[in-house]
This record gives C-alpha cells, structure tokens and sequence, in this order.
C-alpha cells in the first residue's frame, strides 16, 4: 500500500469529523434545561477535526522513522542475509541495492549478493507498511469517535482549541532547537570518531592537509590532517576578502537609499539590490570562474606577481562580497530607518551637515542592526561551497598572498564526503570533524551578534 494513501483517507476522516461536528453543533443553541452553547459550532468542528488527523499523523512520522529499522532487522534475520559480510561500507551497499529495488526506486542491482535480499526486503517493507497504516486509520477513527462523543452544549471546545492551538505552535517553534541539536549530536559522534583515530592537536594545530582516502586505516596518523590551512582560507575568504567588499557597498547603499534617494529611486534599486541574494550560488561560481578569476590573475601579472592564479583566492572573495552585499545592505537599510526621524531633526537643527548627522547620530543608533548583518553575512559567506569549488581551488595552502589558489573547510568536505573511501576511514570522518569546526564557529557568530544587538539596543519612543 502507497505510504500516502493513508494519509489521505486521515485527512478524509478529519474532514468528514469537521463537517458531522459542526452539523451536530448546530442542532443545538440551547442545551435542555436552557443552557447556552458554550462554544460555537466551528470550535466543536475543530476540536474533532484535530483529535481525528493530530495522534494519526504523529503516529505516521514516528513510524515512518522506525519502521525502515524493523523491516532492515527482519531481512538481516532472513537465511538468505546469512552470507553478508559482517560490517563495513560493502555490506552496507548491499542492504542498500536490494532495499531500492524493493522500494521500485532501481530496476535492478549491480551486486549478485544483493539479488536475494530484494524479496525479503519487499515483504519486511510491505508487512510494516500495512501494520503502520492500519494503526494510523485506527487512531484516526478512535480519536475521531473520542471527540465526537464530547461535542456537547456544555462542553468547552473553543478553550480545547485554542491550547490545542498553542500547543501546536510551541511544538513547531521548537523545530528549530531539535534540528539544532541534531545536527550538533549527529557531527558530535562522528567527530568523536574522528578524534580515536587522529589527535586532535594535529588537526586543530597542525599546518599540512593531505588525507589519503586510500591509505590502510592502521597507517594513519595526523601528521597530513592539519587543518590549520583550511581555517585560515576560509576566514581569508569569507571573512576578510569578501567584508572588505560587502561591509563598505552594503553600508553606502543603505545610507544612500535611506537618507538621499528620492522615494520612486528607493522604490526600485531597493528590490533590484536584494535580487543579489536570491541569484543561485552556482551562477555566482560561473561568474567568479569564467569572468572574475582571468581578470584577477591578468591583473596580478601586470603588476609583477608571477605566482598569480586563475584561481585565487581574491577572485573567490570578490565574487563572494558581491553575493552577501544585501544581508549587509538590508540589515543596514532597516536598522537606520528604524532610527526615530527626531533624532535626525535635531541634530540637523543644531547645525549639524547631513553628512555629520549620519556619521555621527545615525549610524551610531543603529549600530545593532547594522553588526548583526554584517555578522549574518560572515556566517553566509564562511559557509559558501560553490564559489569555492569553482573559482579558489583545491590547494591547502598556509598564505597571505591573495593571488594565490587555496581551499576552505565547505570545500574539503564536499571532496570528502564524495569520494569513494569508506565511512570508517579517517579521510572521510574529517569531513565531520571539518563541519563541527564549522557550525561551532557560525553559531558563535551568531551568539555575538545578538550579545551586540541586546548590548547596545536603544529603546525609543
């Protein structure tokens, strides 16, 4: 049975229980006895509509996630798993050719081992399947039973929505802080992993980066997994090259379209600045690689430095400044129109230019705004993968010289995570060592930026 078919006939079931409610609500205006209706009859509609379809779709998604392990637990006690080999990549891979073409997601397997598990794996699929789906209509039509059997003169349905309601919304307001964890726990492991088999001052310490996805595991040692180069091309690029562009482009363009444009001039560079941020990453990499880095390196030539690059790492971070001007500018832009206009006028009336007005009044009010965008803006642009790739390199290289190729953390765990090594190997855990350093320096970015906006906020009238 389709996994969605269930779904569907829940949602039926929602609606039918909404439509029975509201029917039933109607009949009747006073309860016997005169009692007024305590709720309208839309409130009674709802309250059976979310115990129909709520306990079944959380029941759907929890099975959802544990039913793929039960099905997996079945065939690996199946006769014919008895010749899988015990652990490691190739097993996995197996278990994988023959679940999709359980699943009808290939047509067939590349892997003779995994032909005889592909049946198991359709009747483990399609026993779970049918369990989870007849346990969700069940919910469906016990919970749709239980509040039916509630809808009452007397009965209170709109307070049992309204916490329903918040209920709802707190849980979908903590989304963020479980995905949050998640991801932290999930590179946590693997760091950990990680860390058993190189030392950790090697890698946060050392200078040479050079992982051989192909070298035996026992020969390993952290001697080519220091990571200090990555670092430092990632802040080199991100963090200083691109600021350079964005910081001084974004910041004019605010106080230009906040203080000196016209309201039809606003209207239209305003919208036409922000279309930056939602240009693909990857045209942006076309852009740097076929356009920007040529210029850079014929530039770099002409002025006497012979180790200029098609791909450098001023060709990256140009292009890359160009890209994060509007959370800059956008930021910038709102905090200083936020700025109350007495404060302007006042100055203004005391004599000062506008120039000075802006220099010395605005901007410092609106300081906050103006550091949390340029912190969101680091935080992108360390982050950025695409430009990277295509118009840095793949050098790990410890170095000032901007003209130069060099590669960041982004890109060294893309190299990493898409090579054909092992997941047990230390050259493809280092991509999850890489992107624990990486989150951990992002979210304190972002830790600073609200310590600063919470710091230095002004409360007006």
């Amino acid at each position: 049975m389709s996994p969605v078919a269930p779904l569907l006939l829940v949602l039926a079931f929602g609606l039918f229980g909404w439509l029975a409610a509201r029917a039933r609500a109607r009949g009747f205006t006073r309860a016997p006895g005169g009692i007024r209706a305590h709720s309208l009859p839309g409130y009674h509609a709802w309250y059976v509509a979310l115990w129909t379809v709520l306990p079944a779709l959380v029941f759907a998604l929890v099975w959802a996630s544990v039913s793929p392990g039960l099905a997996l637990h079945q065939v690996l006690a199946d006769p014919a798993a008895a010749n899988l080999p015990a652990f490691g990549f190739q097993r996995d891979r197996i278990l994988a050719e023959a679940q999709a073409v359980a699943t009808g997601h290939a047509s067939g397997v590349f892997n003779p081992a995994a032909k005889a598990l592909v049946e198991p794996f359709r009747t483990a699929l399609g026993r779970f399947g049918l369990i989870g789906a007849l346990v969700t209509l069940l919910l469906a039509a016990a919970g749709g039973g239980f509040a039916f059997t509630r809808v009452k003169a007397g009965f209170t349905a709109r307070s049992s929505v309204e916490r329903g309601v918040m209920v709802l919304l707190a849980a979908t307001s903590l989304v963020a802080i479980f995905t949050t964890f998640g991801i932290f726990f999930s590179l946590l492991f693997e760091t950990i992993r990680f860390f058993q088999l190189v030392n950790p001052a090697d890698f946060l310490l050392g200078s040479h980066w050079q992982p051989d996805p192909m070298a035996p595991v026992a020969t390993v040692t952290g001697d080519n997994y220091g990571a200090v180069p990555l670092f430092w091309a990632t802040i080199f690029i991100g963090a200083v090259i691109a600021m350079i562009v964005a910081i001084p482009v974004g910041l004019m363009s605010a106080v230009f379209l906040t203080q000196y444009a016209s309201p039809g001039l606003r209207k239209v560079m305003k919208p036409l600045l922000e279309i930056l941020a939602g240009v693909p990453t990857v045209v942006y990499g076309y852009f740097a690689a076929l356009i920007v880095a040529p210029a850079v390196r014929d530039f770099g030539q002409s002025i006497g430095i012979a180790s200029a690059s098609s791909e450098s790492a001023l060709a990256a971070g140009l292009v890359m400044g160009i890209m994060i001007i509007p959370f800059v500018s956008s930021m910038a832009d709102d905090a200083i129109a936020a700025v109350p206009q007495a404060l302007r006028d006042g100055s203004l009336a005391m004599g000062a230019t506008t120039a000075e007005t802006i220099r010395k009044v605005l901007i410092p009010a609106a300081l906050p705004g103006i550091v949390a965008g340029i912190m969101l803006a680091v935080s992108r642009a360390i982050g950025e993968t695409m430009i990277v790739v295509m118009a840095a390199g793949a050098t790990a290289r410890l170095s000032a010289n901007p003209f130069e190729s060099m590669t960041t953390v982004t890109y060294q765990i893309v190299a990493m995570l898409t090579g054909e090594g092992s997941f047990d190997h230390p050259a493809t855990l280092g991509a999850f060592a890489l992107g624990m350093v990486l989150f951990l320096v992002t979210l304190s970015l972002n830790f600073i930026a609200l310590h600063v906006v919470k710091r230095y906020r002004e409360a007006y009238d």
